[in-house]
């Protein structure tokens, strides 16, 4: 299977340089996440993870008040 696909790559040239381009893409990407990652305020971070929550809870809240009335 492999030298369908790596035998018509060969003949062209120059084609090294997209498996590097490749992997400095994928490099950049998850070295600037990380940065992200680390430099976050934790008041962000507490504040997005209990977004989910609150949804719930004002659901939850409205749903009792239709029942109660």
């Amino acid at each position: 299977m492999l030298k369908y696909v790596k035998g018509p790559l060969e003949s062209i040239d120059g084609v090294a340089i997209y498996p590097i381009i490749s992997l400095l893409i994928f490099f950049i990407f998850f070295a600037a996440l990380f940065f992200w990652v680390v430099t976050a305020r934790k008041e962000y971070i507490n504040e997005v993870s209990q977004l989910p929550l609150e949804k719930e809870e004002a659901d939850q809240e409205n749903s009792l008040d239709l029942t109660i009335n």
